[in-house]
Parts: C-alpha cells; structure tokens; sequence
C-alpha cells in the first residue's frame, strides 16, 4: 500500500515537472523548427488532445503566422466542448487576419452550444470590427449582455474601438460612459475613434479630461492625440503634447515621433519636423514617407528628392515613397530623374498598382512626354475612371484634342465616364467653341445622371456662353436646383461678350436676393458691365461693396475701379483709386494710361508712361497701345511715333499689327494722310482691314477723297468678318454718291450673314436707364423730345449753324436728310434728358458708335444755348461739351 502511494505521489510529480517542462519549451519556442520538436514531444506522450496543449499549440502556431498548422491542431480536438480550445482557434486566425473565418468559427461553437466567456469575445469584437460588419457586431453585443458581460473591462475596451472603427462614435461613448471601471485603453479606444473619424475636438476634449482624471497617457494615446492637433492646426497644445512626450519619454517610440513629425508638417514648421526626424534612433518606411512627402506638399521638390536619393542608400522605400516622388518630378518637370524613379521601380520589383500608374502617367504628361504617358496607360491591366481622365487631361494639356474624342469614345463603351470626364470634355467644346460637340456631351451627361452635378453645370453654362449659346447657357442655369458662387460668376461673366447687360445686371441683383456673397471673381464680371452702361451708380455701390468684403487691396479688382470708373465718365475717381493703390502692376498703370487717353489728356498719359518706367514697371505691348493711343487723341505726333520707336530700341518689343494700326490712326488723325499711307507701305507686316480702317476714316474727316476711295477698295479686299470696316467703306462711297457700290456693299453684308451694329445712346436719370434707337418714334415723351428739337434747331440756325449732310448716308431728297440728323440717338437722348432734369444740371450720354460729325457740331450749340455741360461717350472717346466748345478739340 506504502508502495502504491509513493509510486502514485512519484508519478504525478513527474507528470508535474512534465507539464512545466514543456510549458516553458512552447513559451520559450523562438523558432518554427523548436516550436515542431516541441509539438512531436506532445504527441509521442500521447497530450496532443489535451486542452491546455493544445490551446497553447494553436496560439503559438498563430504567432508564428502559421495559421493552418493552428487549424491542423484544433481539427485534432475537433469536436470539443472545451471553450479553451474554441478561444484559442478564434484568437489565432483574428491575429493572422482572418477575420471572416473567426466569425465562422464563432458561428459553429454557438451552434454546438459551446458557451462563450469573456475571453471569447474579445477576438469576435475585433474580427467584427475588422470586417466592418456593423449587423453581426450589434448581434455580438447583444450575446454580450444576455450572458451579463456587459460590464467585464476588455469586452467593453473591445466594443468601444469596434463602434469607433464603425465610425458610430455616439455608441461608442454610450458604451464609454457605461462602463463601471475604465483603464487607459478604455480612454484611448474612445480618443483613438474620434481623432481617426476626424472629429478632432472631441478627440483633444476627451484627452483633457482622461488627464484631469488622473491618467498618465502612453504612447498609444499620444499618437491618437497628434494628428488633432495638426488637423485643428492647434500649435499651442501641440507643443505642450511634445514637452509631455519629452518628459515621460515616449520620444523613443518610433511611432510616437513619427506623429510629431506629421503633426510639426501640418504646422508648416519645417525646421522642428527636420530636428524631429534627425534626432530619431529609429526610423521605419513611415518616418521617410512622412519627411518625403512633407517636403512635397510645401512645395519643397528639389529637397523631397535628395531625400528620396538618401533614403535609397539605407533604406528601402515602398511605394508611397516613390509616388510622391514621381509627383515632385512631374512639378519639377524633371523628365530625367522621373525616368530613374521609374526604372527604380521596375529594378525593384515593385508591383505599380493602378494609383501608381496614374501618377505615372501624370508626371510624364508633366514633363512633356506623351509618349511615355501612353505607354504606361497601354500597359495598365486595370483602369479607373482617373487613369483615364489624367491620359484625356494629357491631351487636353498638349491640345491634341483629337486623341481626346478617341479616348473618350474608347471611354464610354467601357462605362467608366464620371464627372470629371464631362468636365474635361466639355473644356474641349469651349476650346474648339464646337457647339454640336458640346451639345452631344450634354445629352451623355443626361443619359449618364450627371445633369444635378453643380460643376457639371457650372460647366455647361460656360461652354454654352463661351460657344455664344447665351440663351441655352441660361436654360440649364435655370434648370439647375442648385447655384454655387461659381455659378453666378460665370453666368454674370457670360453676359460681357454675349452684349446683353441688361441681364447681367439683373443676374447681380438675383444674386443678392438669394443671399450669395459675391466674391473677386464676381466683382470683376460684374464692372465690365457698369462700363458698358456707364453706370456710375451702380459702380459706386459695388466699390462700396468692394471695401466692405475687403477687396480693396486686390490689385486686378484696383485694375478694374479704375476703367469703370474711367469709361463711366469720373477720370477724377480713376485717379482717387489709382493713387491709393498700394501695388501696381503694368495692368493698372496701363489702365490710367488708357483713361488718360479717353478723356484727351495726351500730355498726363505720357507723364503716367514716365513714371510707370521709373518705378520700375516695364511696359508691355498693350501698355504701347496704350500710350500711342492716348498720343492719337490728343494730336502729339511726334510724342507718339517717339513711343513707337523705343519699343524695339529700349524694349526688345516687336510691334503688332495693333501698333502699326496706332501710328496709322496718329498720323492720319492729325492730317497727315499722306504720310500715314507711305508708312503703311513700309510695313514689314500685310496691312489688315484695321490699319486701312483707320486710315479711311482719317479720309472721311478731312474730306479726302480721292485717297479715301482707293482706301475703301483695300478695305473690300480684305473679306474681314468686321462689318464696321464695310458701313465705313459704304459710307464713302455714301459721300461720293455712288450709290450702286453702296447698295453692292449692303448686299455683300447681308450675304455673308453679318449684321451692322445699330447705332443706340442712353442717359440715366434718378436710377432708370433710357435708350434710344436712330430714327426711334416709339419711347416715352417723343412728342415733347420732337418738339425740343425742332426749337433748338431754330435758335441753332440763329447762331449760324447749317446742317452737313454729308453725315446722311442714304439716296434721299436733302429735306429728309435734315430729319434723319435729327433723329441720331445721341440727339434723341440728349433732348430727352434736357426735358427730364433741372436747368444747369450736367447730362452725361453714351453712344455705341462714334459721334457723327454733325452730332459733335450740334451737341456744342446745345451746350451753348441751353447752358448745359454734356458728357458724351462714343465708341472711342469722352467729349466734354461746355459753352459751346469741345474737349477734344474737335480732334477725335
């Protein structure tokens, strides 16, 4: 009996030391090789089922990133009630990823009513969490609570990173604050959640109070913390977060410094993310990366690139690395070593995914070459909808616009057309101003649902505007639900060249209606139009809005103020604005230069050239035209040809044909039509219709003739789509009496499809514009404005004014020419603003074309008669008429 005891008490402390033996061996297994000794031991003495060994098998199998053999050994045990067992299976595949096959297993052991504990959990929590599977998560807390695990720490760690991964963060902080005891990884699963959904103030609120709650933070809780202070660009409490990672000495953690490094980049303080990152003992592939394209995205491409060069010599880059790298080639345009990182990673194996790809394809397009762009699109075995926009935005780029319609087409059949592609396209219709094209693309977007795309439409209404399908531009921006202020800004802009300001001004007020605050952008669509109308008014209050937005500072908004105020008849506030500009350009002294021109202050505009050289600003070709211009309009000949001559001496500017037209106008203005048609025949450019324009209409003027005819037939020669060159052409045939070439010429017009401008002038009184047509019978008061004018041409007769009829370029009795010189807009506006203000106020008219010869004579009678100053704007000038004498000095 003694014997059996003791043999008894012998074996199970050799059974004992066993156990412990091999424990430890399976604890201590570094190496696949020990770990299968180890597990041959457990099967030769026959504990392979046992479930301590077992579970510990399949644990370590999973350490080593052997999930089968894990598998292989719970098959042994297999079926097993043991919930150990069922625990480590689940525990091993999620660590190796294997989240849907952990779920399975989780499946089967409910389903053989194995009863899961709180170590079970856990792991399913995270697979569930993994696998973004918000249904079975929600199931698997509701097993939680049936079984009253509710309140088991891990569990509710593990519940509220999984609700945080879900993005749901209001079930997550639920669970958060129902938890009875909570540990640092129940502060950091909950901070975690809200930095990595981008809820960044909730994130550092959370950090505040688990500090006032007295827990130290680890690295864990740093690194969620960092990348809310870089999103909020909180410098402050970055910084404090950076002294307490100094202090508590997490500096060492390789991920801990790697978020300071993203966080001080965030901040733009690159001299302490470089200091970071070159105090680092350790470094990873996210230390480089994050350096790297650091250095990128602060527009540091030369750097970004030596650091890349660095990397390469001790340490493998991955795929990041090398595509910001190819993006700073591309911003570079350096095609060179852009080839090198592209040969790199052909040398390294590396498996160019298709964002790779794209920026391949980006960069070479970047750096001018094609070919090679297309190359890298042809090889790709797999397109998204970007790899095909950059290879059509390539085109695009080298205006081959040809490729961009084959493309597409290729495009559409493989239905990977987006947004952005009829973006594009519809950039092409505008370039090539194909109205057809454009509206083929806007039944695919229709076809496609991308007709409720904001920018889809902002496009449209462009392409239609830029095509001069104003009324189709304004269809599908009426049809748009939505208007953005890029909307706005390009249906106001649309309205300049389409000519109807009217609209455009009753779009700026729809605007205001609706509430959208008008941005630069709006601003400079919106004075063209005030300009146009010369309506000071209304330019007032926009500068007004101008200094309550805070663009007063923009220098092309100052570039603006300055013509409208200028072509709006108020030189004196063009020169108020220019003066206190703090910054000007070659756009703003030209655009005083101009106005100077407008008003015939020749001798301001050269001083204006003068001083615009002597700070510094050098003058371009439209400054040129400018100051011959001003030149022209003020009879300072040999000022103006001095201009001419030092933009090929002083300047290196070879003139244009806008140049020549310039001196051509100077000296033909000035009477020197001899001379202007001798340099016409010394050009080294083919004269156009605007040089002979400016000639023949110099002719007119000074009664010319016999040159004015053989102007006009250069003038028929040159077939211009201008039909103001033609009417000027007509209109001296109109003079000489020949009145078969006249009707010749009308014929020509109305057979090419052209249309001659009708001539029209306005006034604005108390806040209403009034225009008026030549020859109008049909607007308010015309009965009075008749009468008026009947009067004043008496009391003009006195004076000893005679009607020049040369100004009547119809075939009609002289009476009837008398009639129609009374019926010119200007004299119809005039008259109507004479009845409709007080006596002695100033009237200001504008006109579309230029003022007719016996216009200008009237307009100064009346001036005189009616004691009246009167402002007229024509097409070319300003014309300030004052007890009966002109600014211009009749020399316009």
């Amino acid at each position: 009996m003694k014997i059996t005891t003791k043999f008894s008490t012998l074996h199970e402390a050799t059974n004992q030391f066993l156990y412990s033996s091999l424990s430890k061996s399976l604890s201590s297994a570094s190496t696949t090789k020990q770990l299968h000794r180890i597990h041959s031991i457990i099967i030769t003495l026959g504990l392979e089922k046992s479930s301590y060994f077992s579970g510990k098998l399949i644990s370590k199998y999973a350490q080593f990133k052997d999930p089968n053999s894990s598998f292989s050994v719970f098959h042994q045990v297999s079926p097993t009630a043991n919930v150990y067992q069922w625990n480590s299976i689940i525990r091993a595949l999620t660590h190796n990823g294997l989240f849907t096959k952990a779920l399975g297993f989780y499946g089967k052991m409910r389903k053989l009513d194995v009863l899961p504990d709180k170590c079970t959990f856990p792991s399913v929590i995270n697979s569930c969490a993994a696998l973004v599977d918000i249904e079975m998560g929600q199931l698997v807390h509701e097993n939680v609570l049936k079984m009253g695990l509710g309140a088991d720490l891990y569990i509710g760690n593990a519940l509220i990173d999984m609700y945080a991964r879900f993005g749901c963060m209001d079930e997550a902080l639920k669970m958060f604050d129902g938890m009875p005891e909570r540990d640092v990884v129940s502060w950091n699963s909950l901070i975690s959640g809200y930095s990595a959904n981008g809820y960044w103030v909730e994130a550092l609120e959370f950090y505040d109070m688990s500090r006032m709650e007295g827990i130290m933070p680890d690295s864990f809780t740093v690194s969620s913390v960092l990348p809310a202070c870089g999103g909020l660009v909180n410098v402050k409490e970055g910084e404090l977060l950076h002294c307490l990672v100094e202090k508590i000495g997490l500096h060492g953690d390789v991920v801990v410094s790697n978020g300071l490094l993203s966080m001080y980049f965030k901040f733009n303080r690159l001299v302490e993310a470089r200091r970071i990152f070159d105090e680092m003992v350790v470094r990873d592939t996210v230390s480089w990366n994050t350096l790297i394209c650091g250095y990128s995205q602060m527009e540091l491409f030369k750097e970004s690139i030596e650091l890349f060069m660095l990397m390469v010599n001790r340490f493998k880059p991955d795929l990041l690395t090398i595509t910001s790298v190819l993006r700073a080639c591309g911003h570079l345009r350096d095609l060179e070593f852009g080839k090198f990182v592209h040969e790199y990673m052909k040398k390294g194996g590396f498996q160019s995914d298709v964002t790779a790809d794209n920026i391949l394809i980006d960069m070479y397009a970047k750096c001018g070459d094609l070919l090679a762009s297309r190359e890298v699109f042809d090889r790709m075995m797999c397109k998204d909808s970007i790899s095909w926009n950059s290879m059509i935005n390539c085109y695009i780029q080298h205006l081959n616009y040809d490729e961009v319609l084959k493309l597409a087409t290729i495009m559409k059949v493989d239905m990977k057309v987006d947004s952005v592609t009829c973006v594009m396209l519809l950039s092409v219709c505008t370039q090539l101003a194909d109205k057809e094209l454009g509206r083929e693309i806007h039944c695919d977007i229709i076809k496609l649902g991308f007709d409720s795309d904001v920018i889809v439409n902002n496009s449209m209404v462009d392409m239609y505007a830029k095509c001069g399908l104003i009324n189709d531009s304004l269809k599908v921006f009426e049809n748009m639900k939505t208007h953005d202020r890029v909307t706005w800004n390009i249906i106001i802009a649309a309205c300049v060249p389409s000519g109807d300001f009217t609209l455009g001004l009753r779009m700026i007020n729809q605007m205001r209606t609706e509430g959208v605050m008008p941005d630069v952008a709006t601003v400079l669509g919106i004075l063209p139009m005030c300009s146009f109308f010369a309506s000071k008014r209304q330019g007032k209050e926009i500068h007004g809005c101008i200094f309550r937005f805070g663009f007063e500072t923009d220098v092309p908004t100052g570039n603006a103020l300055i013509e409208m105020y200028s072509k709006c008849g108020s030189l004196k506030n063009s020169i108020q604005v220019f003066d206190r500009m703090k910054v000007r350009d070659v756009v703003t002294w030209t655009a005083m230069i101009s106005a100077y021109g407008m008003y015939g202050e020749g001798g301001k505009a050269l001083r204006a050239f003068e001083d615009m050289k002597a700070t510094g600003v050098v003058p371009d070709h439209v400054a040129f035209v400018a100051i011959i211009y001003a030149c022209s309009h003020s009879g300072l000949v040999e000022e103006g040809l001095a201009c001419f001559d030092q933009m090929q001496k002083d300047y290196n500017l070879e003139p244009r044909i806008e140049h020549y037209a310039c001196v051509v106008d100077l000296l033909s203005r000035s009477g020197l039509i001899t001379k202007a048609e001798d340099f016409i025949n010394s050009m080294p450019l083919k004269p156009d219709a605007s040089i002979w324009g400016s000639l023949l209409s110099a002719c007119r003027s000074s009664g010319n003739i016999l040159v004015a005819e053989r102007v006009a037939e250069r003038i028929l020669e040159q077939k211009s789509n201008d039909t103001g060159y033609y009417v000027l052409a007509s209109n001296v045939y109109a003079i000489l009496g020949k009145w078969d070439q006249v009707r010749m010429i009308r014929k020509s017009i109305k057979a090419r499809g052209l249309k001659k401008d009708p001539g029209c002038s306005w006034i604005e009184i108390k806040r209403r514009l009034y225009v008026f047509g030549t020859g109008d019978k049909f607007f308010e008061q015309f009965e009075e404005v008749n009468k008026l004018l009947g009067i004043i041409s008496g009391l003009m007769a006195k004076e000893g004014y005679v009607a020049d009829l040369r100004y009547v370029l119809h075939d009609v009795e002289e009476d009837e020419k008398r009639d129609m010189l009374c019926g010119h807009s200007e004299r119809l506006a005039i008259a109507f603003g004479l009845l409709n203000t007080e006596p002695g106020t100033p009237l200001q008219i504008m006109k579309n074309l230029r003022v007719c010869g016996d216009c200008h004579t009237v307009t100064k009678y009346i001036s005189m008669i009616m004691q009246r100053e009167i402002l007229v704007r024509d097409a070319n000038r300003f014309h300030l008429f004052k007890d009966g004498t002109c600014s211009c000095g009749d020399h316009w």
